[in-house]
């Protein structure tokens, strides 16, 4: 087979990367270019290919190799090949390193002469040939383990450094195998201890080795040295052999040996060799680093004895003293003697002296002298509180070589029990301890000062000042100082030791004064606290009388003594007109005051009183007082401020007047009776606060004084005259809850407050009044946060103020909230009812609204009166995006345009429908959705489009009149419908997408009353299957059903409202049901009723009218203007028709609400108001007309109600009597009619409708009624013919009332 062209063909060489494959016979044969021929193939060569081998690597000695030894590593490759060239490398597969070629290396063999622990670890060998590519596998690897040869130890005895003739022995010590094997954690073939041969060298490693002779001698392991010269000082060291491995052990470490001369041992003394009695002596024979030596020691003549190398004696005595010996002996070889001399001596006792005594003051200087007898060179410690019983021995204070120890400023701390000892500073010698000495300190006493008869003193008395110290000390010499300034003896200062006299004071003896004591030859001193001596004159009484002006006959006279003075001592006597007077029972006296009982006109004259000390020899006399007597009584004058009529809640200041003349008085003020009085006060003024009107009424007054109380005459009655106050009335326009930029208006009214001119303040809790003004209102123009609050106001009209009035809350909103919400629902059919609902969040009150479909203005805007505007009945045009604006106030305040709200209406009777499929409202998201709009003529030219929370805009996969969705999301919620070419709506839908797993299975299309409502609540997956579900309608528990489904087999209007289940896996979305009523041809009968009713109703209002003009004295013709009120809605305002109280308007409200029944109110009421007088509403006239639909009736419920009713009633009210024992008579006069539909029996014929008109009068009393004869009635009869489906008609009745209320008089 010719081979391919190789990428490796070069000319006449074919070059193969060899593999086992390209094993084989090859030739070869060559071709010229462009030449038919070629050459021969030529002889086939054999090309055999194997596998390179792997080496075989041993070693040589097998196991552990003990450092030194030989080693052998031989690589072996089985090959035919002969011409092998070796690499050999050491370390892990992938740290190998390759060795570099080795001395011993020969071959395939690598040697390794003497090993080392360095040598150790993993091996490998390779193959080369020379001249070839390729090279052997790596061996495997071999580990190489080298451990230390046993090691050697060379002792010396006696010691490494011995004696010139003392025999020496060298002892060679090998590691023992069990010790060799616990060292390297290995095991070796047998034991060798008992096997080793020893060799001793002397010098260096490469000295010779030592031969035995005279000198040397050798036992086993040990080498003895006889007698050691000079010549034997050097290094040794030894080794083991032995004829099986380990063939050596390891070279012992050198160990040094000195040969000296025969020694003399060092002989000492410790501490020294001169001690006192008691001491310990230690005495010691020292060889220096030389061991192994015996020691004997001599005292004086005496034997020889054997003992440790130290020798002690303890507390030693006189006959302890004498010379000491002692020499070595280790072996038989001993060594000089060394000797020294011990003296002993009595040890001293010292004495310790005090200056400058053993009791002390704090902040002296006290010195304690430790005196010691013996000579010598002494250090001195002080010992303080030691217990020597106990043993105790704690310096306490060491003065060194000062025997003296001072304490300067002594204090608390430093008393105590002194002693002390000397300590020789040359020798470790010391002294007994002495005897203990106390040290008291205490407090310098503070002298004491007291000055007699008293600190404060008058002129020419005699003053003691003795200065008191206590103290155990006698000796004690006084100083006198005042005011800093040291007295001497005199004859005006006299000194009898502790004692400094003053003979007779004067003014200049008044100052500050201290004593000092001393203790001679002692540097404290102390000093009394400073006393002050008053010297001052005597003082002269001050008389005076109470009342201090002119005194009425029987009052009670007091008379007081006052002597201002720090004295309280003090004794008193009174005089009249220079005579004694004594205690009797018209003089009392309490120490410093005479009291006159009663006086009479025989008290007047001239008083003086006179003070005296006890123990003292002064006194002093007032200067007289003269005292008048005055016979009348006096009567004050009781006046009011203010003076006219005061109203309830304010005060009256009431003021009670006397002559000024006749002194200080108080006041007691009277209400209605004289007895008891109703306050006391100190001044003339009374404020009386009106709670109620019974607090006007007769006041009196009058004064009083002294105890007991003298009291004046009661002055005359004064009458204060009180009114009810009136109450304010707050209001706020346009309302209590306004927005930012709102005008608002207060108003306060006064109720019942007459035509008086007010003024009027405004306050707002928790701040300062707001204003004060003559005007009834004020006005907040664009009202912000800040003006939030609670507001009142009251009236005030001079100085009296009206109640306040109730608080009222202004809210102020940043932001109004404005929505558009739609009942029942956004989409319907042509025909039906629907009302858009405006709402203001916060605020329902005073709003005018303005309507806008697609942002254009609705001209018929007010059919939104009161925030509603209704469609009935609902038409295609009407279709559209509502939205909807409030405005209220002067100036005007508009909101924004609220939320938009799009409407769906179509026609009754279109072709064309939205089909949806599948047929639900409610879909899961990434389920798909396909919705067609289908034409019974022609579906082309009609589109889906849609409304969204965010727009609306046609199906985005429209495919002619059908639009798919392939995988819904919850943004395709909303409304879906069929819109024309020309812009036409049909057919509106609901559309919900649901995230959950649970929706709702429910019809698209609006449910006809009577018909089956099936329900069904679905799981999302189709695996999963749902063992039960709730069903809700309208946030309420329906049913529980167990199939999962709900039914409700005749469906009603009732039945309206939004549906949701839950299962277990969760909830569903809600959907609303929509009940329809079926089409029916009632319409004729509805019209002719409505038409009637009206008519009727016409009818009564003229009977009313009648009646009216024939009970009343006054009335009024109406004229009607429509006026805007602040709830946006139309009202009828009416003029006067003649003078009067009266005035009467009439009210029209229009509402549009449906009942459970689907009834439809329409509510006519008229409101009379009173505006002359403004009292309550007496008279009340309205009219209610309400068209009600009824629901269907079974064919088989004989008791149905008849099918239309149309009834008014009129009735006049009268307001009944406060009074419980009379009722108030009431008018009522009204009228009704009944449209009656009875049913023909078995179904068959047309039912009869009876109209019947009665009217009647009663007179209402309280607990009772009587009709009066006036009735009239009117019979209409209406035949329908009604088919068994036919719906229930329409019922409509006006309601008018009249009320009028009476006062009772």
């Amino acid at each position: 087979m010719m081979l391919k062209k190789p990428e490796h063909h070069t000319g006449d060489t074919l070059i193969i990367q060899t593999a086992t494959s390209d094993e084989g016979q090859y030739t070869c044969k060559g071709h010229i270019d462009g030449r038919s021929v070629s050459s021969h193939s030529s002889s086939a060569v054999s090309l055999s290919v194997k596998d390179l081998p792997t080496p075989t690597l041993t070693v040589t000695p097998d196991g552990p190799v003990f450092t030194g030894e030989r080693v052998n590593l031989k690589c072996e490759i089985k090959s035919d090949h002969s011409d092998w060239r070796y690499e050999w490398y050491k370390g892990s597969t992938d740290k190998n390193v390759m060795l570099k070629k080795l001395e011993h290396h020969t071959g395939d063999t690598l040697i390794i002469q003497r090993t080392s622990t360095s040598d150790e670890g993993q091996y490998t060998c390779k193959g080369h040939i020379d001249e070839r590519s390729v090279s052997s596998h790596s061996s495997s690897a071999v580990s190489l383990s080298v451990k230390d040869s046993p090691t050697s130890t060379l002792t010396v005895t006696p010691d490494r450094s011995v004696f010139t003739g003392e025999r020496v022995n060298l002892k060679c010590v090998i590691e023992t195998y069990s010790g060799w094997r616990q060292r390297n954690y290995q095991i070796y073939q047998r034991d060798w201890t008992h096997e080793w041969r020893y060799e001793w060298y002397k010098g260096s490693r490469s000295s010779v080795k030592l031969q035995k002779s005279v000198r040397y001698t050798v036992n086993g392991d040990t080498l003895s040295i006889v007698g050691a010269v000079a010549s034997d000082q050097g290094q040794y060291w030894c080794r083991g052999l032995r004829n099986n491995r380990p063939n050596t052990s390891q070279s012992s470490a050198a160990v040094s040996l000195s040969v000296k001369d025969k020694p003399k041992p060092n002989l000492t003394v410790r501490p020294q060799s001169s001690v006192f009695t008691g001491d310990t002596v230690t005495l010691s024979c020292d060889m220096g680093q030389s061991t192994g030596w015996t020691f004997l020691w001599r005292k004086d003549s005496n034997r020889e004895s054997t003992d440790e190398e130290t020798k002690t004696i303890s507390s030693v005595s006189v006959s302890d003293g004498g010379t000491y010996k002692c020499r070595a002996e280790r072996g038989n070889y001993y060594t000089l003697y060394s000797n020294v001399k011990i003296t002993v001596r009595e040890r001293p006792k010292p004495v310790v002296r005090v200056q400058p005594d053993g009791r002390v003051f704090r902040g002296e200087t006290v010195t304690f002298t430790c005196d010691i007898q013996e000579t010598g060179v002494w250090q001195y410690s002080w010992y303080k509180n030691q217990d020597y019983s106990r043993g105790q021995d704690q310096i306490y204070y060491s003065r060194g070589q000062d025997q003296n120890y001072k304490i300067t400023n002594v204090d608390w701390s430093h008393a105590g029990v002194y002693s002390c000892r000397g300590t020789q500073t040359k020798a470790s010698q010391y002294t007994e301890k002495s005897d203990k000495v106390t040290l008291t300190v205490s407090d310098l006493p503070t002298p004491t000062l007291t000055v007699t008869p008293d600190r404060s003193v008058f002129t020419g008395e005699r003053v003691n000042l003795t200065c008191e110290i206590k103290s155990d000390h006698s000796d004690w010499r006084y100083d006198w100082n005042k005011d800093s300034a040291l007295l001497q003896a005199s004859e005006h200062y006299t000194v009898n030791r502790d004692t400094l006299s003053i003979v007779e004071a004067v003014e200049s003896d008044q100052g500050w004064y201290t004593c000092k004591g001393h203790i001679d030859g002692r540097s404290v001193s102390s000093q009394s606290s400073s006393v002050y001596l008053s010297v001052t004159d005597l003082p002269t009484p001050t008389l005076t009388v109470t009342p201090d002006r002119s005194v009425f006959t029987g009052e009670r006279v007091n008379l007081t003594c006052e002597i201002k003075s720090d004295r309280s001592d003090w004794r008193y006597e009174w005089n009249k007109d220079s005579a004694l007077l004594q205690a009797s029972e018209r003089y009392t006296v309490n120490r410093d005051t005479l009291s006159i009982v009663e006086a009479v006109e025989s008290d007047e004259g001239q008083y003086t009183c006179k003070g005296h000390i006890d123990g003292r020899s002064v006194s002093s006399q007032s200067s007289s007082v003269s005292l008048s007597m005055k016979g009348l009584k006096p009567k004050p004058e009781l006046t009011s401020d203010p003076a006219g009529a005061a109203l309830t809640g304010n005060t009256v200041n009431l003021t009670c007047g006397m002559d000024p003349s006749t002194g200080y008085w108080d006041f007691y003020w009277y209400k209605h009776t004289l007895n008891p009085e109703t306050e006391k006060t100190e001044t003339n003024s009374y404020r009386l606060k009106i709670d109620s009107v019974s607090d006007g009424g007769h006041y009196w007054c009058r004064a009083g004084r002294g105890k007991p109380v003298y009291y004046t005459n009661y002055s005359d009655a004064l009458w204060v005259n009180v009114t009810e106050s009136p109450k304010a009335v707050l209001t706020v326009r346009p309302d209590e809850r306004v927005f930012r930029g709102e005008t608002v208006t207060l108003r306060c009214d006064m109720k019942w407050g007459g035509n008086t001119e007010w003024t009027y303040r405004w306050e707002k809790k928790h701040r300062e009044a707001v204003s004060l003004c003559s005007t009834q209102e004020l006005n907040i123009s664009s009202v912000d946060h800040f003006h939030s609050g609670k507001y009142t106001c009251t009236g005030l009209i001079n100085t009296q103020i009206s109640q306040r009035s109730d608080a009222v809350t202004l809210t102020v909103s940043g932001e109004f909230v404005q929505a558009v919400r739609v009942s029942p629902q956004p989409w319907l059919t042509e025909g039906e009812s629907v009302t858009l609902i405006c709402e203001v969040s916060g605020s329902s009150t005073g709003w005018t609204f303005s309507w806008f479909r697609d942002h254009d203005l609705l001209s018929d805007s007010s059919r939104g009166a009161g925030g509603s505007y209704t469609l009935s009945p609902a038409a295609l045009q009407h279709t559209g995006v509502y939205t909807c604006r409030a405005e209220r106030g002067r100036p005007a305040y508009y909101t924004h345009n609220s939320s938009t709200q799009p409407l769906w209406v179509t026609g009754v009777s279109a072709s064309v429908s939205l089909v949806i499929n599948p047929s639900r409202s409610q879909h899961f998201s990434s389920r798909s959705l396909t919705l067609s709009c289908e034409d019974q003529s022609n579906s082309a030219g009609w589109t889906v489009r849609r409304y969204t929370d965010k727009d609306t805009k046609t199906c985005s996969t429209q495919t002619g009149s059908a639009c798919k969705i392939e995988s819904l999301s919850t943004s395709d919620t909303g409304v879906y419908w069929c819109q024309s070419e020309s812009g036409e709506k049909h057919h509106p839908r609901n559309i919900t997408v649901h995230d959950g797993e649970v929706i709702l299975v429910s019809s698209v299309d609006p449910v006809i009353e009577g018909e089956t409502l099936t329900l069904h609540c679905l799981h999302r997956s189709t695996n999963s299957s749902i063992l039960s579900a709730d069903f809700y309608k309208d946030g309420s528990l329906v049913q529980n059903q167990t199939t999962r489904e709900m039914s409700i087999t005749t469906v009603s209007k009732s039945h309206e409202g939004f549906y949701y289940c839950k299962t277990e896996r969760g909830q569903s979305l809600h959907s609303w049901i929509s009940v329809r009523a079926p089409q029916s041809s009632s319409l004729l009968v509805i019209g002719v009723s409505v038409g009637l009713s009206f008519f009727l109703l016409f009818l009564i209002s003229l009977v009313l009218l009648w009646r009216h003009k024939n009970n009343k004295d006054q009335h009024r013709n109406t004229q009607q203007t429509s006026v805007p009120t602040r709830s946006g809605e139309s009202h009828m305002e009416n003029s006067p028709l003649q003078p009067g109280s009266d005035h009467i308007y009439d009210e029209v409200t229009p509402m549009n609400k449906r009942d459970k029944a689907g009834s439809d109110h329409i509510y006519n009421d008229a409101t009379p108001l009173n505006k002359r007088d403004k009292e309550p509403l007496e008279d009340v006239t309205y009219s209610e007309v309400t068209v009600k639909k009824n629901i269907p009736v079974d064919k088989d419920d004989t008791t149905a109600e008849s099918n239309n009713v149309m009834y008014s009633e009129v009735g006049t009210k009268v307001k009944k009597f406060k009074s419980k024992d009379t009722a108030g008579p009431s008018d009522l006069t009204y009228a009704q009619i009944n449209i009656q539909d009875k049913k023909k029996s078995k179904g068959k014929g047309a039912g009869l409708a009876d109209v019947l008109i009665e009217m009647k009068s009663k007179e209402k009393y309280r607990g009772k009624s009587s009709e009066s004869g006036d009735s009239f009635y009117s019979e209409l009869k209406h035949n329908t013919d009604r088919g068994a489906d036919a719906e229930v008609g329409d019922a409509t009745y006006a309601q008018v009332l009249k009320k009028k209320g009476h006062k009772n008089k």
